[in-house]
């Protein structure tokens, strides 16, 4: 409205006048155009610089949904989700994706020797199988590996090592002091195998805030590393807040949208993800599943220290 009476106009509910005559007011686009501006997304209207962007002509070109390639976190029935393998497929597939990360979390007592982990192996056998059905589409091999308050991941290094990606959450702890917390962080995305940082805030909307934790400081430990942090796409986690997407990618780290589904269902979190990521600025190139497999890969081989393990999911060709 400053912008209008500077130049001589008036803003009301009507639209744009110069004395009595309107002038624009049909659509949000001519009423910007009226005033000087380029029209700018409802997502970017929070006096966050918006409006000089869109005077200089440098408001970005935000991610939509149908660039989104692929779901890097999402869960089977063998870890609290509701459906097995090839109902994730299928149903990502259906949803024009061409890959799912499978991120089982290690069930409660499970990793209390070696062969408490012959589930992932059977997993990734059958995930082997499941893919041999599909041209067009694949399983990756993931997990979520919990960050035990001392930075540890709760999964031995020699089973880290067969998989394509390791999601590393913490999921207790949450009242430590911000550098505590921090630190645990820091030392989990020093481990050789380590990808993606999930809802590294660890808030439930509505229900339970976020730890106390330095972003900055481990935004820039996952730009150092070449690691990722994660936007969970779960409505009640929206983790990480749109503030701190827009500070990734200004550090250049990637943001994975991830679903967590827990169903087939709950794949199509993905549209919250990327609502959320519109809010932070985020372009097509600041969100790592708008990549191809193929470009994909070798940015999950770097986090997964030597590349190429022999149980790892093997690319199909021309994929």
């Amino acid at each position: 409205r400053r912008i209008a009476q500077a130049g001589g106009l008036k803003i009301n509910e009507y639209g744009v006048f110069r004395g009595d005559e309107r002038i624009a007011g049909e659509t949000e686009a001519s009423v910007y155009e009226a005033i000087g501006l380029r029209w700018v997304p409802p997502e970017l209207r929070e006096d966050r610089g918006e409006i000089e962007a869109s005077r200089g002509g440098t408001l970005p070109a935000l991610v939509e949904r149908k660039h989104l390639h692929g779901d890097l976190h999402a869960h089977t029935d063998a870890s609290g989700g509701r459906d097995g393998l090839r109902a994730l497929a299928d149903a990502a597939r259906s949803r024009g994706l061409a890959y799912l990360a499978v991120t089982d979390r290690v069930p409660a007592g499970g990793g209390q020797s070696p062969a408490g982990f012959d589930w992932l192996v059977r997993q990734s056998d059958e995930i082997d199988r499941i893919n041999a059905a599909f041209d067009d589409f694949v399983l990756l091999k993931g997990v979520e590996a919990a960050i035990r308050e001392d930075g540890s991941l709760d999964v031995p290094d020699d089973v880290l090592g067969r998989l394509d990606l390791v999601v590393g959450a913490v999921h207790d702890g949450f009242d430590l002091s911000r550098d505590a917390q921090t630190e645990r962080m820091l030392r989990a995305m020093d481990h050789p195998y380590f990808t993606i940082l999930a809802h590294p805030t660890g808030r439930l909307l509505g229900e339970r805030d976020a730890c106390e934790l330095d972003v900055p400081r481990v935004i820039a430990r996952t730009a150092e590393r070449g690691c990722f942090v994660e936007l969970d796409a779960q409505p009640q986690r929206l983790d990480l807040a749109d503030v701190w997407c827009r500070e990734a990618a200004k550090a250049g780290v990637p943001v994975a949208i991830g679903s967590d589904a827990h169903g087939a269902d709950e794949l199509d979190n993905l549209a919250y993800g990327v609502d959320q990521a519109r809010r932070g600025w985020l372009t097509r190139q600041d969100v790592l599943n708008t990549r191809t497999l193929a470009q994909l890969r070798p940015l999950l081989a770097r986090t997964m220290g030597a590349s190429g393990a022999a149980k790892r999911t093997q690319p199909k060709k021309g994929a």
